[in-house]
């Protein structure tokens, strides 16, 4: 294959000048509607070699959903080019979406590139002379199913669970501001999932665009080795964007001015020098720099470089792209192919799709899913053949007849068993499918009537529909095999990053049997909240169902948190910024219909020890759940050392856990029998079963969740305690009192020794406030760099780190990568741009007062608030900022003064 596809309109040859144009009835898809386009698709059986798992990632206003549009009107899917500006755009179906012009929550779609042969039956076009231009075959059509992602840093999380599922990511550039702080965090969240990438640099048709510059920051800011695939023609060399050239296949395409696209004229290199002779040069440099590179990289390319005696041009077009693709699945070579265009002005959207189906891998090439049985970990491969079952089962010592070891034939057993396995990556509720849960099938087939178990809530829900979603409609599946992204609705329990399994002969009550009702696929991480607000019903009546559409908003949005103040009994909304909850009390009222109010958002603040506390014991004997509770255990709090602070280890004796900014560590005192103070007395070894129905994990996590019960509310002001390290120890001989000592009552004496070690460290001098303090990068014009900076300084407490340093980013992340020597990159020249080369570009910015500058500063969360529209007013509406959560520190000085009166309400 090459990049010469261009399946979604009509390619003209440079040797007939004239163009093309057909009746507008004639250049729409040949579906009747949108719903026989989905029965194409749920017709056709797609190999798992022919799906492409793939998502749109940039920062915000980068282009990602108009790009998406251009990709489904290109692909058959849609008749007319949706806008974001007037809201009629298929991927932001939200109200909220289309009202605020910006993607609220990842929407997926799947269509087929290039056009199923039914589709482009009619789109298939002849020149005078008959020659077909165009005949896709069945064997090329991929399905891509396809994840639009937000921009906004606030929804972070929604970008978070969509890179955990996907195979492959577009990260979108503006041409014009290049690489953003937003940016620099997404590409870094998606290397932490080992997602292969390709890299598109939009809107060069606006003013002050630089693909030249744009390709440095890329090299100097995301540390990888940009291989530009293709360059952009300027109409003259400094007229307008009108199309782009293929490095690959030495070639350019050119688009008319002002079509839709479909029309695409597409000259040979060596026909060029008659149009643009500069421009053909260029695309002959290109291809040299881009052989060269590769040939760095990949021996398969070297070897057929040095057969053709270095002869840059006759590598063929497949050969370069056959290296492009393991460069790309290979992360270790840090290349990432570049392309270009102009979306909103539909100039290089099918070359693009191109580049998705032949750069990006299937589901069988990218790195193997990671899952974990009990406590051995591993991967689905591991899994699957059985080598992780065997691990477990060594793990667990047989303490009685009944609790034999599985033998060598057993775990192939098991295995053969299970159906499918697959993740909950998103729960959206529909007002009129119900619950609908997104899910990533991993391994084997989910089919309809089938039944799924749980494996975090350890319940077993049936599959009564499954959907293959196209934003915000659908079409029903028999089937969903693995390797595909589908919908699952009617699930009652499922949440975001649940485990589900399907297992032949599963007992709906009881599970699957153990180890594998434990198999849990690697979970989804759920950032911390920062911000939040009060929800109060209008009336007593509404009370119980507001709290019942704040379930549901939280179950499809986990990075909101809901809370009670136990002395005003208000409910609290958490979430990870302003625009988050803003946007999250407008669903609540407006989607969930609750009859509620927003108050005022707030800052969540901890609390933190500054001295140790003495051994605190609680012996709990009542009843809990009509049953009889009974259990004793001790507890200290001390602020964290420095030790604690890493790492999470565990055994049958002793656990340390990190979780939510504290360290927990639960011991269980086993005597040593040669110390027995009575020798008559004798003692077994402890052999990890303390009763029979605990065991030391259950004992560990049960007194676990005790002592975080007690952390999440303070002694002093309520905020939940930060810092600390409560270290709870029991004894099986005195403390444990047989079937009375349940897992509730083990949590009950831990929370009750931990409230009271907390509340004795308290008592001695008080409990320090700690604030959020984030990682702020400010971008801006150099005419207001300097109000920016004395406004960050003076105003907000800020400390300023860095000016327009490309070696700190918002990641924070960047110091162990290896840096990019831009010199021996390459870049085309800019034609707007005042040098020639890159040194000299620099120095044009030095004197250039309206490029873009950037401030990296740590600013207490506080005084971030309602900072967005003072930093317009200060750039005359220039200015924007991405902020992210760095740590808590204590608040000192005046600052914790007015807080603490604020606090107390005088």
């Amino acid at each position: 294959m090459s990049f010469n596809r261009l399946s979604g309109g009509r390619v003209v040859a440079r040797s007939r000048v004239q163009r093309t144009t057909y009746p507008p009835s004639r250049r729409r898809p040949s579906c009747n509607s949108l719903l026989e386009y989905r029965g194409l698709h749920h017709d056709t059986q797609t190999s798992i070699e022919k799906t492409r798992n793939i998502g749109i990632i940039a920062h915000i206003d980068a282009g990602k959903t108009t790009t998406t549009e251009r990709m489904l009107y290109y692909s058959g899917y849609t008749r007319r080019l949706g806008n974001v500006n007037d809201g009629s755009t298929v991927t932001d179906f939200l109200p909220a979406e289309r009202q605020r012009g910006v993607t609220i929550q990842s929407a997926a779609i799947t269509f087929h590139w290039p056009p199923l042969p039914e589709q482009s039956v009619r789109e298939t076009k002849t020149q005078k002379g008959g020659r077909p231009l165009l005949s896709p075959s069945t064997e090329q059509n991929h399905m891509i199913n396809l994840i639009d992602t937000p921009g906004h840093a606030d929804f972070t999380f929604e970008v978070i669970r969509s890179l955990r599922i996907l195979d492959g990511a577009v990260c979108i550039l503006d041409g014009v501001a290049g690489v953003e702080a937003q940016t620099e965090k997404v590409w870094s969240q998606a290397a932490k999932y080992h997602i292969p990438r390709i890299i598109y640099i939009n809107k060069l048709d606006r003013d002050g665009a630089a693909f030249g510059r744009t390709v440095h920051e890329i090299a100097s800011r995301l540390f990888v080795w940009p291989a530009v695939c293709q360059v952009p023609w300027f109409e003259g060399g400094k007229g307008r964007f009108c199309g782009v050239g293929d490095v690959v296949n030495l070639r350019a395409y050119r688009w008319p001015e002002g079509g839709d696209g479909k029309t695409v004229e597409t000259i040979a290199v060596d026909k060029l020098g008659e149009a643009d002779a500069l421009f053909a040069e260029e695309i002959k440099k290109a291809r040299i720099a881009l052989v060269e590179l590769l040939s760095t990289y990949d021996d398969v390319l070297v070897g057929k470089f040095l057969e053709l005696d270095e002869r840059h041009r006759d590598i063929a077009p497949n050969d370069i792209v056959a290296g492009l693709r393991r460069c790309v699945l290979n992360q270790d070579s840090k290349i990432v192919p570049v392309f270009c265009g102009a979306s909103f002005r539909n100039i290089g959207v099918q070359p693009l799709l191109d580049a998705i189906v032949q750069l990006m891998p299937n589901p069988n090439e990218v790195v193997i899913p990671e899952v974990s049985v009990g406590r051995v970990e591993g991967n689905l491969r591991q899994l699957m053949s059985g080598e992780l079952l065997s691990k477990q089962a060594q793990s667990i010592p047989a303490t009685g007849p009944k609790e034999k070891k599985l033998t060598s034939r057993q775990p192939m057993a098991v295995i053969s068993n299970l159906e499918a396995c697959a993740l909950a990556f998103k729960v959206v509720h529909d007002a009129r499918r119900g619950t609908l849960v997104y899910v990533r099938v991993y391994s084997g087939n989910i089919t309809r009537g089938s039944s799924l178990y749980n494996t975090n809530l350890c319940v077993t829900e049936p599959v009564q529909r499954l959907l293959r979603m196209y934003a915000s409609d659908s079409v029903d599946l028999p089937s969903l095999p693995a390797g595909q992204i589908g919908v699952i609705p009617g699930l009652k329990h499922a949440r975001t990053g649940d485990t589900l399994i399907s297992y032949i002969g599963t007992n709906p009550k009881i599970g699957p049997p153990p180890p594998i009702n434990s198999l849990q696929l690697r979970p989804i991480d759920v950032p911390p909240a920062v911000f939040f607000a009060t929800v109060e019903s209008n009336s007593l009546g509404e009370a119980k169902a507001v709290t019942n559409a704040l379930e549901l908003l939280i179950r499809e949005d986990p990075s909101l948190q809901r809370s009670v103040d136990e002395d005003s009994g208000q409910t609290l909304l958490s979430g990870m910024g302003e625009f988050h909850l803003e946007i999250a009390g407008d669903r609540l009222i407006k989607d969930h219909k609750a009859k509620a109010t927003m108050g005022k958002i707030e800052i969540a603040y901890r609390e933190a020890l500054l001295f140790p506390s003495q051994p605190q014991t609680a012996f709990v004997n009542r009843d809990i759940a009509g049953k009889r509770a009974k259990a004793c255990c001790t507890a200290t709090a001390e602020p964290m050392p420095e030790d604690q602070k890493h790492g999470n280890s565990s055994d049958d004796y002793e656990s340390h856990v990190l979780e939510n900014g504290n360290s927990i560590t639960t011991s269980i005192t086993t005597p040593n029998v040669t110390t027995s103070d009575d020798p008559a007395e004798t003692l077994e070894p402890w052999n990890g079963r303390l009763t029979s129905h605990l065991t030391s994990e259950t004992l560990h996590m049960s007194l676990r969740n005790g002592a975080l019960a007690a952390l999440s509310r303070g002694i002093q002001y309520n905020f939940p305690f930060h810092n600390v390290h409560v270290s709870i120890s029991i004894d099986p001989r005195h403390e444990l009192f047989g079937n009375d000592t349940s897992t509730a009552a083990l949590s009950s004496a831990a929370r009750e020794a931990t409230k009271a070690a907390l509340k004795d460290a308290a008592l001695k001098d008080g409990t320090a406030l700690m604030e959020h303090v984030m990682n702020v990068i400010v971008s801006t014009d150099d005419a207001s760099l300097g109000a920016v900076v004395k406004d960050l300084n003076s105003e907000r407490g800020a400390s300023v780190l860095s000016l327009d340093d490309a070696d700190v980013t918002t990641s924070g992340v960047r110091e162990d990568l290896p840096r990019i020597d831009l010199r021996k990159m390459y870049a085309p020249p800019d034609p707007f741009e005042g040098g020639t080369t890159f040194a000299d570009q620099e120095q044009a910015e030095m004197n250039n007062s309206s490029r873009q500058r950037t401030i990296q500063a740590r600013v207490p969360l506080r005084e971030m608030m309602g900072y967005l529209k003072h930093l317009r007013s200060v750039t005359q509406g220039r200015g924007s900022f991405v902020m992210s959560a760095d740590r808590f520190e204590r608040v000192v000085g005046q600052r914790e003064k007015i807080l603490r009166k604020e606090l107390r309400g005088y």
